[in-house]
Parts: C-alpha cells; sequence; structure tokens
C-alpha cells in the first residue's frame, strides 16, 4: 500500500509540474496512461478530484491545489532521503537527467563518460543537449551543465572553468576583407550576431581588454542566430566575423578554420559551471557524477587551456 502510494504521489506531483500526463510520463520514465492511471487511484483514494481534464489541456481543482501546495516540497526531501538512505547501502544507481549545451558538452563533457561509466555500471546517463535555460528543478533535470544558466533559489552551481567571448574569422575572409585594427575599425566588417535565447534581444559587443579598456562595438549585421555552434561554423564558412563562447571556438581555433580577431579584445561570460539542487540530502547517483565532473574538469585543466589560449593570443 505504501509503495502504491508512493507510486501515486510521485505521478500527481509530476503531472502537477508539467501540466500534461505526458510531459509527467517522459520524467518519471513511465507511459501516459500509467500515471494516468495512478493519479485516478489516488483520486478515487481520496475521493476528491484533483485535475480538470480536456482533450487540451490539464489543470489542478481547487482540492488538487490545495494538495499540491501542502505535499510538493515535503514529498520532493523525503523521496531525495529515501534514495539517499537506499543508495547509501549499495551502488549508487538509477537513470541521471543530464542537460547541457550541445557543442560544450559533445566536446568536452562525453569524453568523460568512460571512466564514470566504469566506475558507476548502475547509473544511466540521460543527456538532454539543449541551447536554451533549462528548468533545472521544474523539467525535473538532476543537473546542468554550462554557462548561461542563472541562480536561482533552490540551485547552487561549482565553477568548472572561467570563459571569455573572443572575437573570430575565417583566413579566406580576412584576406578579402582586410583584418581590422582596432575595435572602431569593426565597423565596416560583416558581422555575425547572436541572438540570446533568455529575452530574444542581439547580444551586443561590448569588449575589454587587459589595460581596463571598455567599448561597445559596431558592425553591419549580415546574419544573426541564436546557437553558438552555427555561429562558429558560419565564421569558419567566411562569412564574416563572429565572437564565440572560447569552448565553441577553441576546436575550430586549433584546427585553422578561423583565427583570433583583434587578440588583445574580449568580452566576459559567466563561469563554465555544473547546477543542481541545493537540497540538503543529494542522491548517491547525482552526488558522484558531480565530484566526477568537477574532477575531470581539473585532470584535463579545462581552465588552463582556455586561460592559454587567451594568453598566446596576447603575447
Amino acid at each position: 500500500m505504501q509503495n502504491e502510494l508512493s507510486t501515486h504521489l510521485d505521478a500527481f506531483v509530476a503531472s502537477a509540474d508539467e501540466g500534461s500526463f505526458s510531459a509527467a510520463a517522459r520524467r518519471l520514465g513511465i507511459t501516459p496512461p500509467a500515471v494516468s492511471k495512478s493519479v485516478a487511484r489516488l483520486e478515487a483514494g481520496l475521493g476528491v478530484r484533483l485535475f480538470q481534464r480536456s482533450t487540451r489541456s490539464l489543470s489542478l481543482t481547487e482540492e488538487g491545489e490545495r494538495l499540491y501546495r501542502q505535499v510538493r516540497a515535503p514529498w520532493i526531501e523525503i523521496g531525495g532521503a529515501l534514495a539517499e538512505l537506499q543508495q547509501g547501502a549499495g551502488k549508487p544507481a538509477g537513470t541521471l537527467k543530464v542537460a547541457m549545451a550541445p557543442a560544450v558538452g559533445r566536446t568536452y563533457f562525453v569524453p568523460m563518460l568512460e571512466t564514470f561509466m566504469e566506475r558507476y555500471p548502475d547509473i544511466v546517463p540521460d543527456l538532454h543537449f539543449d541551447n536554451r535555460q533549462v528548468d533545472l528543478i521544474g523539467e525535473g533535470y538532476d543537473v546542468a551543465i554550462g554557462g548561461g544558466i542563472e541562480l536561482t533559489e533552490g540551485l547552487v552551481a561549482r565553477e568548472l572553468a572561467q570563459v571569455r567571448i573572443v572575437l573570430a574569422a575565417a583566413p579566406p575572409y580576412l584576406a578579402k576583407h582586410g583584418a581590422p585594427a582596432d575595435p572602431a575599425d569593426l565597423s565596416r566588417h560583416r558581422g555575425l550576431l547572436r541572438r540570446s535565447l533568455a529575452d530574444g534581444r542581439l547580444v551586443p559587443w561590448i569588449l575589454k581588454n587587459g589595460e581596463g579598456g571598455e567599448v561597445v562595438a559596431n558592425v553591419k549585421p549580415v546574419a544573426v542566430m541564436d546557437d553558438p555552434e552555427a555561429l562558429g561554423r558560419a565564421a569558419a564558412c567566411g562569412l564574416g566575423i563572429a565572437m564565440l563562447p572560447l569552448p565553441h571556438a577553441l576546436p575550430l581555433l586549433q584546427s585553422g578554420e578561423i583565427v583570433r580577431v583583434l587578440p588583445a579584445w574580449y568580452a566576459e561570460t559567466r563561469a563554465l559551471s555544473i547546477y543542481y539542487s541545493s537540497r540538503k540530502l543529494l542522491p548517491a547517483k547525482l552526488r558522484v557524477f558531480v565530484d566526477h565532473v568537477v574532477a575531470e574538469a581539473r585532470a584535463r585543466a579545462y581552465g588552463d587551456i582556455f586561460r592559454a589560449t587567451m594568453e598566446a593570443a596576447n603575447p
């Protein structure tokens, strides 16, 4: 009976969080009919209707809203405590839902998985590659890796590497159009601009140098993209000058497809970090994954690699 109640409450909380049985099912790793059946059994046991259902929407009733407010936070904490006790008695196990930026995830973090999976064979990493800022708790992620997640209440971050944004272009583009001599010279160049996924605005080119200078550069916009990987590829194709986060730019710089432009100048951005819930009792699978990623990032010297790239361009 207790196991059934646990299943039913899991289904209820996930459905209320997600606003649909289908999304709740994806989060819980079961089928939508199973979620609907669990919620129906909870309603039957309580003798009240918790959701208003239609073919297009799912919304809480007054009773459902009251129950959701009362049980969500303690139920999440109870689930974490039980998972901690269960996993503490044996090997860390279970599915680990991870969000990460596509290019950065593929290049820097997927290679970390081999040793992690050898050490923890009962943990199944479920990787989601997305450039948007995910709602870590609301969407049911265990952890996220990236540089653009805002720290809200309930989240903590462990820094993996400091990151800067650099100007870059393809050698054929610079051979044809010439290299800018200073930030003011950018106004005569073709600019590949980035649109922020957070607010839909164009990201300004606010450049700094090591001497404390700061300017807002202007370029001729020829294309706008919301994906830094696409911007890097566009720059490599010779379409113009782009501002690229160094983790995205580095593989293209190393291959020679692009080169730094105005290497004394750069833009700042948030550090590359790993984000997770700030609750006191972390599931063992999450704790060992976070520790592994932090240790691997240090062992692979990502911070030193990015810093060396900046220093090499600024002799």
